[in-house]
């Protein structure tokens, strides 16, 4: 294993290690067990005390996932979208959409991430839109020609910046998945992970970044969470001066395109009808859309091969 592949898969261990959890309640279901152990006669007062400082040890460090693992996390989950959706071939478009999420970005609540956000438009005709940990944003054909106008552009990407910020995927991946590679931690801490030890650990990896792909194209997220974007997304939208109602148009064309058991955005989103009701509380009447002559022509022009 050369360094540089150990520094990586140490790097996703830890992630892995560290992914959502109440490492409170960890760390007393640890300390539960080694108190049995001790009494059982399998483990010494000393290894269980080594147990539990490494068990704190980890709990600490897995506390906040550090921008860098959630990097790795999110580039392997954009990897498991690509095994699915081929990238569109449209650089004046994917240059467009590249300047115009930047420059949401740089508004939102994360404005930075450890790769940068990255967006890119996937070949496919369904209506839905993807956001993976660390900044990934990618955006469908069918996602785009629901668009009518660079608002309602901008308020697609704004609410996929709503899900990295909120870190909405990371909450996705199933709890259950950090038991067993604490388990490992704590049977390894000290010592240099290999063989076995490294792929159960890689194997949690995987695990996870599967939970996340399973919620982005299968499961949906959950309505708050789509709430929580919703609202990002206004709060983004208003900050860079395009008007929040162009987060209702899209929905609004969204209805006549989607249908809820339909693949794509209609499977694994609540009904336009909900978002539109929850967002007209927060916004009010939505006013008219008016864009300068300006901003009409560049979207025309960057929309032409989608």
């Amino acid at each position: 294993m050369t360094r540089a592949f150990r520094r990586i898969a140490f790097g996703l261990a830890a992630a892995a290690a560290g992914l959502l959890t109440g490492c409170a309640a960890l760390q007393a279901v640890t300390e539960a067990g080694t108190a049995v152990a001790v009494g059982a006669g399998v483990m010494t007062p000393e290894q269980a005390q080594s147990a539990n400082n490494a068990m704190a040890t980890a709990a600490k460090a897995a506390e906040t996932l550090t921008p860098e693992q959630e990097y790795y996390v999110g580039r392997a989950v954009g990897a498991t979208l690509l095994a699915t959706y081929r990238p569109a071939n449209a650089p004046p478009a994917t240059r467009y959409l590249n300047t115009l999420g930047q420059a949401l970005a740089l508004v939102s609540d994360l404005p930075q991430t450890f790769g940068g956000y990255h967006f890119l438009i996937l070949d496919a005709d369904e209506v839905n839109a993807f956001a993976a940990p660390g900044g990934l944003i990618f955006v469908s054909r069918g996602m785009l020609r629901c668009c009518r106008s660079e608002s309602a552009l901008a308020a697609v990407l704004a609410h996929e910046i709503g899900h990295i910020q909120h870190r909405h995927g990371l909450a996705s991946i199933r709890k259950g998945r950090i038991t067993q590679a604490t388990v490992t931690v704590l049977a390894e801490a000290g010592k240099t992970l290999g063989g076995n030890e490294l792929k159960q650990v890689a194997d949690q990896f995987q695990g996870a970044v599967t939970d996340i792909a399973q919620t982005l194209i299968v499961n949906g997220y959950s309505r708050q969470a789509e709430r929580e974007a919703d609202a990002a997304a206004v709060a983004i939208l208003q900050r860079m001066g395009y008007n929040p109602a162009g987060l209702v148009a899209m929905l609004e064309e969204m209805k006549t395109r989607v249908t809820q058991d339909g693949p794509g955005f209609g499977k694994t989103h609540p009904p336009p009808e909900a978002r539109i009701a929850d967002l007209r509380d927060r916004i009010g009447v939505p006013a008219p859309i008016a864009e300068p002559a300006a901003m009409k022509t560049r979207f025309a022009a960057a929309m032409r091969d989608i």
